[in-house]
């Protein structure tokens, strides 16, 4: 990720390495749904780098230090359909420009358990990506897709539904988290490409 930007005169630098949002829905009834693995990675970065979440910007944010590299954890809680409220009011705040803000979310796309990071792209139907591109006025954001799957045979749920559920007992969310947020880590020590290479 390049660490020099040109910027406008008069416009101050960010002071940020990466802006880090996972999406989710508030309310315990989400806590463990697929929707909500964002939220998850969000709470374990601030867990392995003593992160504390304050109110703010619609949502919830915590500071951390990764390898000497500033991020902001932010936790939007509009409900994911308004997501870019929060997003883009932390994006404002921070002076942090789309490709120093990551987007961490479910991905019904893509198998369960895969990872794929990305920077741009389309929004897929993901309401909350919607909201966010709106606010942020790009969809050239970077992205850390977390594969959720879709409804198996014979499952008769809409994927509204499915992804509102929780995983099945025997996946193990843990180790998927765990996954997604050492990407996150390595996304801001060693940038885009690197990550790509390690987890796509």
């Amino acid at each position: 990720m390049p660490s020099v930007r040109l910027l406008r005169r008069g416009e101050p630098a960010s002071t940020l390495d990466l802006l880090v949002a996972g999406l989710g829905n508030p309310g315990r009834e989400y806590e463990q749904t697929r929707h909500n693995v964002g939220w998850l990675v969000a709470d374990e970065l601030a867990r392995r780098h003593g992160g504390s979440f304050r109110s703010k910007f619609s949502g919830r944010v915590a500071d951390v230090r990764v390898d000497g590299r500033r991020l902001a954890l932010l936790k939007p809680e509009t409900y994911m359909n308004e997501s870019g409220r929060s997003v883009g009011a932390a994006a404002r705040f921070y002076k942090a420009p789309p490709e120093r803000t990551l987007l961490v979310h479910d991905d019904v796309d893509l198998e369960e358990g895969r990872l794929q990071a990305r920077l741009g792209g389309g929004l897929a139907g993901h309401n909350g990506l919607r909201s966010i591109a709106q606010h942020l006025g790009t969809n050239d954001f970077l992205r850390l897709r977390i594969g959720v799957g879709r409804p198996g045979r014979g499952d008769p749920r809409p994927v509204a539904d499915y992804v509102l559920s929780p995983f099945d007992p025997a996946f193990d969310v843990d180790a998927l988290v765990a996954r997604a947020a050492d990407a996150v880590e390595q996304l801001a020590a060693e940038g885009l490409e690197t990550t790509q290479r390690a987890v796509n």
